[in-house]
């Protein structure tokens, strides 16, 4: 694959509108398709917006009547703001395009991010994204809250039973307490180039996630890196840690086509 580029777009007083940080991605994307510019990863701040990905029911929007950008992920609907550190990687993929394994790149990317700063993650089965597992059940209870952001049935191309996992199933099996998600994940692939991405709690207000039902997960929660650490964290600390790992994951991974056996001739 090509080198990997980053583009940092904006951070704290010059967080990027939701809109302009789209439109950005749109742009760079039909420029990947074309082979004008190398993979590339746009990093940035927003301001409080929530977004909602196609199968957004109009009962899990927020109860105030807060405005939502209708965006064409998958998944439901989610919050960004302030305090996470969001990216969008554009990488063109090989064909047969495996969705399931640039959205598990992003998410080992991300696990490795907080294993650098002591927080122990995993991926949890059936749900995309990175999270701190619950504490087992005779231990503390963990905060609530919860977002999910990746839908596996986008498009016949984007489509992977591996991810069709049950929305409303309890993830623990009442082994531990509710999971907290520290980073979400959610993609899209046109024409073999990727678009949307990640989104990592650092230091951000998680009440913003009560205004909303994400995904109709009601068992699971939502962490930061703060909080886990229990100490300020900034995004200007956690940047070139993500930097160092996409780059580390997406430049190395081997993007060859999957192996596809044929069915032998009757």
């Amino acid at each position: 694959m090509s080198e990997l580029r980053f583009v940092r777009m904006g951070f704290g007083a010059e967080a990027v509108d939701y809109q302009v940080a789209w439109d950005e991605q749109r742009r760079v994307h039909a420029a990947r398709f074309a082979d004008e510019v190398p993979d590339t990863v746009l990093l940035l701040e927003h301001p409080p917006v929530y977004t909602a990905g196609r199968r957004t029911a109009d009962n899990e929007r927020p109860l105030d009547g807060t405005p939502v950008i209708d965006v064409d992920r998958g998944g439901k609907i989610t919050w960004h703001g302030p305090g996470q550190l969001v990216g969008y990687p554009i990488q063109k993929l090989p064909r047969p395009v495996d969705v399931v394994a640039h959205l598990r790149r992003l998410e080992e990317a991300m696990i490795g991010v907080c294993a650098e700063f002591g927080i122990e993650t995993s991926r949890v089965e059936g749900r995309a994204g990175v999270w701190v597992l619950g504490d087992p059940v005779e231990q503390r209870p963990a905060l609530g809250g919860l977002s999910l952001d990746f839908d596996p049935r986008l498009t016949d191309e984007e489509f992977d039973p591996r991810l069709n996992g049950p929305e409303y199933a309890p993830s623990n099996a009442g082994q531990r307490r509710e999971d907290r998600k520290i980073c979400a994940v959610g993609i899209r692939v046109a024409k073999g180039v990727t678009m949307h991405g990640f989104a990592l709690n650092v230091n951000p207000d998680v009440s913003n996630f009560d205004k909303i039902i994400p995904c109709g997960i009601r068992d699971a929660g939502v962490t930061s890196l703060a909080h886990e650490l229990g100490r300020d964290v900034t995004i200007a600390e956690v940047l070139p840690v993500v930097e160092r790992h996409l780059q580390a994951v997406l430049e190395n991974a081997d993007l060859r086509p999957r192996v596809i056996e044929k069915t032998p001739a009757a």
